[in-house]
Formats: structure tokens, sequence, C-alpha cells
């Protein structure tokens, strides 16, 4: 079995203060689509060993292979995607690969001297965040839905036939 870390990055993670010109922008400008936006995503979890519940705009679109994620964080409570004053923390904010165990490739990462900070789930997916102490401000992410791949594979068909419209499909979480 090749190791989690030698396989394909599924994800390159942004964080940004405006999710609807983000993905505008990376639309004109790169041709990164179409978007499937998701409002009022609430993820419940732990940020640093303290309890947190993140509520977020999450958009997701496709360029070639690679999934790029906007999070737009739209809650005050602690997490790893704004500081400790709660401004975002704009930018390439993670890499991420989606995994079929969740638990076993983060205990590969833990052994290989990788920390977690963030642990979180929804009914739909469990993800951990991880920090490494050689490569300071970037975060290393591990996706687990029982979706989650066939999504992605999904998104990269879609992305390969796409002719430019109807650039955004959005969802509202906020009733789940």
């Amino acid at each position: 079995m090749i190791s989690s870390t030698r396989a394909p990055i599924d994800q390159l993670g942004f964080v940004t203060d405006n999710l609807d010109h983000a993905v505008q922008s990376w639309t004109e400008r790169f041709g990164v689509g179409p978007w499937t936006v998701y409002r009022n995503v609430r993820l419940e979890g732990e940020y640093k060993g303290q309890p947190t519940t993140v509520v977020m705009n999450v958009a997701l679109g496709y360029r070639g292979h690679e999934q790029i994620e906007f999070i737009e964080v739209a809650s005050t409570s602690p997490s790893p995607y704004q500081d400790d004053k709660g401004v975002a923390l704009c930018g390439l904010h993670h890499v991420a690969w989606i995994v079929d165990d969740l638990d076993a490739v983060a205990q590969e990462f833990e052994d290989k001297g990788l920390v977690p900070v963030f642990r979180a789930e929804n009914a739909a997916v469990r993800v951990i965040y991880f920090a490494d102490s050689a490569q300071p401000g970037a975060l290393f992410e591990l996706i687990q839905g029982q979706t989650s791949r066939a999504d992605h594979a999904a998104g990269v068909a879609l992305a390969r036939i796409w002719d430019g419209s109807n650039p955004i499909t959005e969802i509202d979480l906020s009733g789940l």
C-alpha cells in the first residue's frame, strides 16, 4: 500500500473574508468551476484541545484533478481559520487528502511528527487538521466522508465538460 502522503493531493484550501468574490474571481481569472457553495456548514469538534463549534460558508470548485476550496468563517468560535482575535487567516490555508480510514492515516501523520490541531465532524464528514513545526503557517488536512471520494470524482468529471455556464450551485444547510 502506498503511503497516504505519497497519494496525490486532493484539495487546496483557502480562507477568505469574501467567499462570493473569491469564487467569482477564480471563475473569471482561472476558469475554475463549476462551484458548489454550501452556506451555514456547521462543524462540531475540538481546536487545540478545547471544544468548539464552527459555522462557515464553503465553496468547492475544480480545476484538473484538484478541488479548490474556499472557506469563509461565519462564527467567532476558536478555529484554525482565524487568529486569536477572530480575524480570518486569508490565503492558502491547507492541502488535503481524502482518505478511507481517517484514524489510521491520522496515526501515520502523528508517527511522522505532525500534530493534530483541529478535529471536527458533522453528519457528512470527519476532518483532522495537522500542523508541522518544520512548515509553520501551513496545515495538512485529512478528510473522510461516506461520499467524499465519489463527490470529488464527480466534480472532476463535471469540470472537464463544463462550458462556463451556470457556475454556482448553492445549498443552504442552516436547517440541518
